[in-house]
């Protein structure tokens, strides 16, 4: 049986790794190692991989979106399937499953300067449980093939992720209030994070999927 401070270290810990692997910004890290120019100098300055994609390299653009999602998957699910054997629980789930998504909003290791978070927060949800994270990602990609708006996809998304785990529990998982908590702040940081592009939506500026390369510059949704 854990003692007190170690059933305390063991979910701290646990929170500071995610937290240090989701500051990892792979749209720089990708960039740099491929010889690109720094995403945050270009488009939107936004460290995603969307801005990655307006270089010009979509090999790197499909990196730096892989990556960024492996962030958010790989702690959360490293506490889902190991950590009950040090203790971690469902509150240690909700914990990593922010501060890997804080990291990549708010990077340590590049002056707290990130990107929006939607990767790393398909990421982070798949980790918690599969099907909510492909329940997620359908509703992405319905929303994106019907209006052609990346960030419209995004915010529809990040709408609906904690409804779809507060309602999965009566088919596929157990319900914990705690991580609902970190799924819930997670999607009100995306949307508010996206506010540029919802001034672009209703404005009817914001650039759509496949449109001219001269439609590309300003906001992105990653």
């Amino acid at each position: 049986m854990l003692d007190f401070d170690t059933a305390l270290l063991y979910p701290l810990a646990a929170a500071v790794v995610a937290y240090l692997v989701g500051s990892l910004s792979f749209a720089v890290v990708v960039s740099r190692f491929m010889g690109l120019a720094d995403p945050r100098t270009y488009g939107s300055n936004n460290p995603g991989a969307t801005n990655v994609l307006r270089s010009g390299n979509k090999l790197a653009a499909a990196l730096t979106l892989l990556l960024d999602a492996v962030k958010g998957w790989l702690p959360v699910w490293t506490v889902v399937h190991e950590g009950a054997a040090y203790g971690l629980g469902e509150g240690t789930v909700a914990m990593v499953a922010l501060a890997a998504f804080v990291g990549h909003v708010w990077p340590v290791f590049f002056r707290f300067q990130g990107g929006k978070g939607v990767a790393t927060a398909a990421g982070v949800l798949i980790g918690i449980q599969p099907l909510l994270g492909l329940a997620t990602l359908a509703t992405w990609l319905i929303v994106a093939y019907f209006s052609r708006y990346s960030s419209l996809a995004a915010l529809a998304s990040a709408l609906f992720a904690p409804a779809y785990y507060f309602f999965g529990h009566r088919v596929a998982w157990y319900v914990d209030n705690r991580v609902l908590l970190a799924a819930t702040v997670m999607s009100a940081v995306l949307i508010w994070r996206h506010q540029a592009n919802i001034g672009k939506l209703m404005r009817g500026e914001e650039s759509r999927i496949g449109g001219k390369k001269s439609e590309q510059s300003g906001s992105d949704p990653n």
